[in-house]
């Protein structure tokens, strides 16, 4: 008879001062076997490796939190920037971590990004070489601020719709990049001056990339999972300045 795994809960040690700083993570689906989250921007997945920038003052991290917010033992699956908000899944157990793994790795796993990009893109493209990885967009809206910024009297942006095949680090931001229309708010690899204006347009805000929805095969049911992000307040006041909005209703 085959032995049967229990899931291993997690018992943190809980202090009013750890409390004040665990962020609550939006949960989109959980049952015994994984969860799909809404990750904020502004959190690590993981904290960073000892003697690495950051390592010893950081104190938040995902893994950290969603242990502490539902008292179980969580399993990264894949990776978003700390900058980058949108859904991510997180396995309950080793064996679920490695199914899921595969599913990435053999590309099965639909995932949408939106994107607002420093310039005007036109159509379908593709960003495919074995530094950046492949990325298919789609240039979706094309407006402009009334604000200058350097010899143009008006600044021009594109929101852009991104599906990456493969999951190289950076790879959406350094993509764009490589097409010379960076991303609004990329302090590594955009604009100063074009991050300065947006963040007097829109206060508090950070880097415009999404990870708008996720899709993939439950790994024990076989069942199609599918769940989207919410845009959040400065994603609509920067819809609000774009006068439009990529999804109908959006959750």
């Amino acid at each position: 008879m085959a032995r049967r795994r229990s899931i291993k809960s997690y018992r943190p040690r809980r202090s009013a001062c750890y409390a004040a700083f665990v962020t609550s993570i939006r949960i989109l689906y959980q049952d015994e076997h994984l969860l799909v989250v809404d990750k904020p921007a502004g959190i690590q997945v993981h904290p960073p490796e000892r003697g690495m920038p950051g390592a010893s003052v950081l104190k938040e991290h995902m893994v950290k939190n969603l242990r502490i917010q539902t008292g179980k033992y969580i399993y990264p699956v894949h990776r978003l920037d700390g900058a980058t908000s949108g859904v991510m899944v997180f396995a309950l157990s080793s064996e679920i971590a490695s199914k899921l793994q595969k599913q990435f790795k053999e590309r099965t796993v639909k995932k949408d990004y939106f994107a607002v990009a420093r310039g005007w893109l036109q159509g379908q493209f593709t960003v495919a070489d074995e530094t950046h990885g492949e990325t298919n967009f789609i240039s979706l809206h094309r407006f402009e601020i009334d604000r200058p910024i350097g010899k143009h009297a008006r600044s021009r942006y594109t929101l852009v719709l991104a599906r990456p095949k493969t999951g190289k680090m950076h790879q959406i931001r350094r993509s764009l990049k490589h097409e010379s229309h960076p991303i609004v708010g990329d302090t590594v690899y955009g604009d100063g001056k074009h991050n300065r204006l947006w963040r007097e347009l829109v206060p508090g805000s950070g880097l415009f990339l999404k990870a708008y929805s996720l899709e993939f095969t439950h790994p024990m049911t076989g069942e199609k999972i599918y769940h989207r992000s919410k845009w959040g307040r400065r994603w609509h006041a920067l819809f609000d300045q774009a006068g439009f909005c990529p999804i109908k209703n959006p959750a």
